[in-house]
């Protein structure tokens, strides 16, 4: 029941990460990250942009409110998102019907029971009346001017349980003028080859009165691979959200179908030369809500194109698409050669090259041993970027004559009220000159990065831009208790581009200090 995709066809992109994406754990966002969460996917150029439940809190009554005069979309249309009326209710009076026509958006998408076992025991009505309720609010809302889509909630689970009645309830929204029948996999425990075949019987029985959708969670791990199985079937329209975000395992991952769609299957989903944009909305709203994107994401992942094992650079750097299943700058991304102990001469060299850096040979072979040695004490340099370029362009004979660390000391005091406070002092050297200052912090780190930012600030007033973000510490030998090795971490940016460096010890302090200085090293040589 699978149809052969036309070059270029159209399948529908709907996003539902300000919706249903939010109702993943560890996820809030505040009105104004919806409002530029929106603008990237109206940037990005989804078709549908579903805004939230307007009515079911003051956030989403908010959005909705502020979205009428701060929104401009161009690509996508704004949705708004409800339910059927209540069971033995009238529509006119019916206050989430109200709240879509309130929301003032030109399309809306209403979820009905299509599962006889949840309109039966959950809505604690009968099947006769779940269908009615459907009816009835696609007709009140078509007849209000409104697009209406219908996502069928438990569709699938419905559909194996009762076909008859899931039947039925798409025929009563098809019949009072919904645009579009959202099959949901609600649940998520459908396989691609039970989607693929009961979509293609909806689409037998629908044809092309109704587009048809797909709306699939990832509990068992096929939410992508059923969104694309349900295309095969006949869909042209397939939910998800940004990075997968999601209730319990979550959704379809958008910025995986859709470019498995596009480059893969011969479909469009996004405006003509918008699919390299993928990669940098992603991360957009990755940093927006404040949740990391995984770094082996396909397609968007920082990992996505990072090549480490030494075969795999080597054939790259014959023919980038030995080990590429497409061009990384096709979805906004792009090639990385990861550096670690594993790393051959080419590897090294051709990061030589990327950081247009002079090495010879025993440059080159400088760095490997380096490499090896370091990463057995403890070091991790692929997860270290600015500290792998230092390494290497001391291997090239570099030396930073920025400052020289005469001594630093750290105190650290309880008060009487049982608070902390924590000291640092730092004497360093810049040419001839010796600066000393003392300054507190929030603990340690912060008052060494105090003190040395008031000692140098006057001589490199750059520094001023270099911003610490994030302070990683990992524990390598837990066996040895407060003795063990530690490694730490920090990220840092200066507005046009970020970095992290890394420190080893068994002593945190020193393991702190050696990534902090080594940071703004990078920071100053780097200097905008």
């Amino acid at each position: 029941m699978t149809q052969t995709p036309t070059q270029l066809e159209m399948v529908e992109a709907f996003d539902t990460t300000l919706r249903d994406g939010m109702q993943v754990e560890g996820v809030s966002a505040t009105v104004e990250d919806k409002l530029r969460i929106a603008e990237q996917l109206d940037y990005l150029g989804v078709h549908f942009i579903e805004g939230g439940w307007p009515g079911a809190n003051p956030k989403d009554i908010e959005f909705f409110a502020r979205a009428a005069t701060e929104l401009t979309l161009q690509h996508s249309t704004l949705v708004a998102f409800g339910s059927t009326r209540r069971p033995a209710g009238k529509v006119d009076d019916d206050v989430t019907l109200r709240n879509l026509l309130d929301a003032n958006t030109s399309a809306v998408c209403i979820v009905a029971k299509s599962w006889d076992y949840h309109v039966t025991n959950a809505l604690q009505t009968t099947l006769e009346e779940g269908v009615a309720m459907v009816a009835d609010s696609v007709d009140f809302l078509n007849l209000n001017g409104r697009r209406v889509l219908v996502d069928l909630e438990h569709f699938f689970d419905g559909y194996k349980n009762n076909p008859e009645f899931a039947m039925k309830v798409i025929e009563a929204a098809v019949m009072k003028g919904a645009t579009h029948l959202v099959l949901c996999d609600t649940n998520g425990g459908s396989l691609p080859h039970e989607v693929a075949d009961i979509v293609g019987r909806v689409k037998s029985f629908v044809g092309n009165d109704a587009t048809l959708g797909i709306h699939c969670h990832d509990d068992t791990g096929c939410a992508v691979a059923n969104s694309m199985a349900a295309v095969l079937a006949g869909v042209r329209h397939v939910q998800g959200t940004l990075n997968g975000l999601g209730e319990r395992t979550g959704n379809t991952n958008l910025t995986t179908v859709i470019p498995n769609l596009q480059l893969k299957m011969g479909f469009q989903c996004l405006p003509e030369g918008n699919l390299d944009r993928l990669t940098a909305v992603s991360n957009h709203v990755a940093e927006v809500l404040n949740r990391p994107l995984n770094p082996q994401a396909p397609y968007v992942g920082s990992s996505a194109f990072a090549h480490k094992a030494g075969l795999h650079v080597s054939a790259i750097a014959r023919a980038k698409d030995a080990y590429e299943h497409v061009a990384p700058e096709t979805v906004g991304n792009g090639t990385r050669f990861v550096v670690s102990e594993m790393a051959g001469r080419a590897t090294i060299q051709m990061k030589a090259d990327e950081l247009k850096l002079d090495m010879d040979g025993a440059a080159v072979n400088q760095v490997i041993d380096d490499l090896k040695r370091l990463e057995h004490e403890g070091y991790h340099f692929e997860a270290a970027d600015a500290s792998l370029e230092l390494l290497m362009r001391r291997a090239s004979g570099w030396q930073q004559d920025a400052f020289r660390v005469e001594s630093m000391r750290v105190i650290t005091d309880e008060t009487a009220d049982g608070r902390f406070t924590t000291e640092a002092t730092v004497k360093v050297w810049v040419g001839d000159e010796r600066y000393v200052h003392t300054a507190e912090g929030n603990g340690p780190v912060n008052a060494i990065d105090t003190a040395f930012r008031a000692a140098l600030v006057s001589r490199y007033p750059q520094l001023d831009k270099v911003h610490l973000t994030d302070y990683k510490v990992r524990i390598l030998d837990g066996a040895t208790a407060t003795g063990a090795v530690t490694r730490v971490l920090i990220d840092a940016t200066n507005g046009d581009r970020s970095w992290t460096t890394i420190g080893v010890s068994a002593n945190i302090i020193e393991a702190s200090w050696q990534a902090l200085e080594e940071s703004l090293i990078y920071g100053l040589l780097h200097a905008s």
